[in-house]
Order: structure tokens, then sequence, then C-alpha cells
């Protein structure tokens, strides 16, 4: 197996086991409270309190510490960016709509994030974390299609599904869940061991477990569709979704497809969708999308990071004659584009992308998706000056991704252009300081400061990162050598930087031995 496939295998089946880990809570438990009859509770029904938002919320911090930690999990700033996009307005919708209570508005993260898997899935996770494969972008046309996963996941967060299903095995015991978390952070840090977990017959039958009931799945359904007419979006999208899935897996049936196996197609779910946004009567679903296409291109290649891969891509690029339409030609150029750069083949990358330029003029959102992709991939053939002037006016619009890939062009200046770098320095500890939970935006941090001679700055910003990435060893590390840093007989006059990292060291310091203990079911 190849080891990227072996890790993305890994991280999708710590999420979607952990995410209902505890009907495995083993037989003491099991023989102690018997097993609930199924049912489900009615739209609105509040959630017992054996598994309450606060504690879903826990649970789901817990997870996403593991799948940070995973070489699979992507914090692609373009893709990210694009996802972003369609997330944010569907929970705008969920709360206009009252879907979303405002105790879960508050408690949940509502976070979407990109898995590096070729593979068609998206899940969702407790707490209000969704995940979306990379293989999923890939295989959808439009942003509607794809905004229709996401508002079906978002359905599945917002009615407490996974808590619903959780309730129903009638466990009680966060302790317990802990060592089962224990056991999956070290399979996590030892490929042997992760190997034996996933291949085992109770991580199959964890991974199983999340396969909602039928009636939370059309419930999911029903509120996903109004979330996407509440977001602005097509709902042809949802049953243009269901039929792709369906048509290419039935090509194509060599398990590529892990959402059907946990969100099973029916002909009766498909055709409620039919009926209910009218595609029966003659509606056309929604055309392709020129910023979806430029995702769709970047998500193709970045989802399998094999050269061989790149070089059938460009191959396929090679033989095909034909005369596409305008989002097609350009899912064309910007598959061809990011396949070119990740082999180095910079001539052939800008010329994509000279193609790709006329086609996105009169589209805003593909003119500026296009701009961040030229820019980007200037940084990676290591021209600074060309994805400085690719970014140009969107050098400024606010955005997450704006903000860091600006800082990285700053960065890239050449040696000497302390300028840049001051800027980059200034700009990422503003936003550092607004989300504080970005650890993109410490990493930047810390290289700004290393390159400006701060050390002891730099050091910390590192430590930030690795916490927020959930390598809390890690970050305990880093803050122990900055200590060091800011010793004064070190020379170090930096006295307030000194005294922040003594603050953050003990808090994780106490928050690592908390973790211990719980781990440890004491």
């Amino acid at each position: 197996m190849h080891p990227a496939s072996s890790r993305t295998r890994r991280l999708s089946c710590l999420a979607l086991s952990l995410s209902l880990a505890l009907g495995a809570l083993g037989p003491a438990a099991a023989q102690s409270t018997p097993p609930a009859p199924p049912s489900l509770p009615a739209l609105g029904d509040t959630v017992s309190a054996d598994f309450s938002p606060a504690a879903e919320r826990q649970l789901g911090e817990r997870i996403m510490q593991v799948i940070r930690r995973d070489p699979a999990y992507l914090d692609d700033l373009v893709l990210q960016d694009y996802l972003l996009s369609l997330w944010r307005p569907l929970l705008s919708a969920a709360r206009a709509r009252g879907d979303l209570s405002a105790e879960l508005s508050d408690r949940f993260a509502w976070e979407a994030f990109l898995v590096r898997d070729r593979s068609v899935n998206a899940f969702a996770l407790p707490g209000g974390y969704v995940g979306v494969h990379l293989g999923l972008i890939g295989m959808t046309s439009t942003g509607d299609e794809l905004a229709s996963v996401l508002a079906h996941e978002l359905a599945h967060v917002t009615q407490r599904h996974i808590a619903r299903s959780l309730n129903q095995q009638r466990q009680q015991s966060m302790l317990a869940l802990a060592s089962i978390l224990l056991g999956v952070m070290a399979a996590s840090r030892s490929p042997d061991a992760a190997s034996a977990l996933i291949t085992g017959g109770q991580a199959a039958a964890l991974q199983g477990q999340l396969n909602f009931s039928r009636d939370m799945e059309r419930e999911a359904d029903r509120i996903g569709l109004g979330l996407l007419e509440g977001a602005g979006f097509s709902v042809l999208g949802m049953p243009s979704m269901f039929e792709r899935l369906q048509q290419v897996s039935r090509l194509n049936d060599n398990n590529a497809f892990p959402y059907l196996r946990s969100h099973p197609l029916t002909s009766e779910r498909i055709g409620e969708a039919r009926a209910r946004t009218g595609l029966d009567s003659g509606r056309t679903a929604p055309a392709p999308t020129l910023e979806h296409a430029l995702m769709q291109g970047r998500a193709r290649v970045l989802m399998d990071a094999r050269p061989d891969a790149a070089r059938n891509w460009l191959s396929a690029a090679n033989g095909d004659n034909r005369s596409p339409g305008r989002a097609a030609a350009l899912l064309q150029a910007s598959t061809e584009a990011h396949a070119a750069a990740s082999l180095r083949e910079w001539a052939r990358m800008r010329a994509a992308l000279s193609r790709a330029q006329p086609l996105v003029q009169g589209d805003a959102r593909a003119t500026r998706a296009l701009a961040f992709v030229t820019a980007d991939l200037a940084l990676a053939e290591g021209d600074a000056a060309r994805a400085q002037a690719a970014l140009g006016t969107y050098r400024r619009d606010g955005s997450r991704l704006s903000e860091l890939l600006g800082a990285q062009v700053d960065l890239a200046q050449p040696g000497g252009e302390t300028g840049a770098w001051r800027r980059a320095a200034e700009e990422l500890q503003t936003w550092a300081t607004l989300h504080p939970r970005d650890h993109r935006a410490w990493e930047g941090l810390g290289q700004a400061w290393e390159r400006l001679d701060q050390p002891l700055r730099a050091v910390r910003a590192q430590a930030e990162a690795r916490y927020l990435l959930g390598d809390l060893q890690g970050a305990i590390d880093r803050l122990r050598a900055a200590q060091r840093l800011g010793n004064p007989q070190a020379g170090s006059a930096d006295f307030i930087e000194a005294s922040v990292i003594d603050v953050r060291l003990r808090e994780i310091e106490a928050e690592w031995l908390q973790r211990r203990r719980e781990e440890m079911g004491r």
C-alpha cells in the first residue's frame, strides 16, 4: 500500500471510529447498561443530558487533536478559502431558519476542514466539525453540488444525530472514552499499530456505527435542502449530486466512495429530492461554475501527491482535443497548471495559467480565485515578484487567504528585504491576535521572527502552532527552549515575551497532565 494512502485511510478510520467510539467501551459497560431500544427523537426534542453539547464539543476537540497531527489533514489556503465560502452561508442560513439553537451556535466549533484523500467522502464529527475529502471536490462539477453535501452534514450536526446515536447506546462515561482515545492516539503515532487498528474487525465495526438511521438521513436531506435555499444555492444541487454519485459509483465500483457506505443512497431518497426540488417538472440542474472548475482542478492534483498521478493528468491533457465549454476548458487548464507545478515543469504551468486568464473574464469570483492560484504557484516556482503582481488589489481583501498568502509572498522576498519581512510579522501578529486558534498564522509568524532575528518570539510562535495542532508535548518542548533563550544571562531583554512564555508553559503543562489523567482513567 502506498504510504500516503495508508495515512489517509488511517485518518478517515480514526475520525469515523472516534465519532461513535463509545459503542465499544468493553464488556463491563455493556453488561451494566442494557441497550436502549432504537428510536429517533422528533425534530426539536432535547437530547438527554448524558451527552450534553459541552461534552460533545469536548469529544470533538479531542478527535480533532488526533486528526490535525495526521499528514492527511490539509490546510490548503486556497481550497480552504473556497470551502468556507460555501460553509459560512449555510451556517448563516441555519441560524436564520432556527435550525441552529443559540446554545449550539455558541458551544460548537463549526469548522469545515480538508482531508487529502482521493476517495469521495465527507463526514460529520461531534462538536460541529465537518471533514471533506479532496476526492469529493474533484468529482463535483458545481459549487451547488458540493454545498449540498455540506448542508446535509451540517444538518446531521444541528439535529445532533451523533449525540442521538450515542444516547441510544446508553453510554455515560467520558473517562471510559478517554481510554479509547489513548489507544487511537498511540496508533496515530505508530504506523504498525495503526495498520492493526484499521484492519482489525473492531475498527470495521466502529466505522459501521457511523451509519445514521434512514430517518436521520431523510431528516438531514430535508433540512439540508432548506439550508441550501436559505444560503442562496440552487436546491437542484442535491438531487444532481445524488444522481452523480449513483452513476459514477456504478461505473467505477472500486471502494472509492465511502460516502455511499456511511450515507447509503436509496431510490426513495433520490426520488424525494427530485420531487422536493421540482427536478422532475422540467427544471434543469445548475451549470458548472468557473470558480468551482478552478478549485476542482486544484483538488484533483493535490488529492494524490504521487508524481505518477500528476503525469497521468498531464497525459490526459495532451490527449484531449475536444472543444470544451468555458468551465470545462478552465478545469482542464487548472488541472494542467497544478500537475505541471507538482512536477516542476514551470513553463508548462505558466502556459496553462495564461490559457485560464481569458476564461475568467467577467466572473469576479473566478478572477479572484485565479489570482490567488497564480500567486500560490508562482511562490512554488520561487518567483516572489510574480506572486506579488498576481495578488494585486486582493492583497488587502481582509480574508484569511489574503492575509496568510500575502505574508508568504512578503517572506519570500529576497534577502535584505527587512521591510517586507517586518510587514509580514506585523500583519501576522495582528491576525494571530484576532484569530488565536489559527495555526498557520503562528507558523508564518515563527518564520517572520526568525528572519528578523527574534529567536525568542520565533520559538514561542512555533510552540503555539504545535499546540493548536494537538502536539502538546512539542509545544512544551519549544516553550522550555524559549525559556532558556529568555534567560537574562543568555542576553535576551524581551522580558514581556519571556513572561508570556512562562504563563503559556504552565497552562499547557497543566492541560497535558489533565489529559494524561483522563487517558489513564483517573
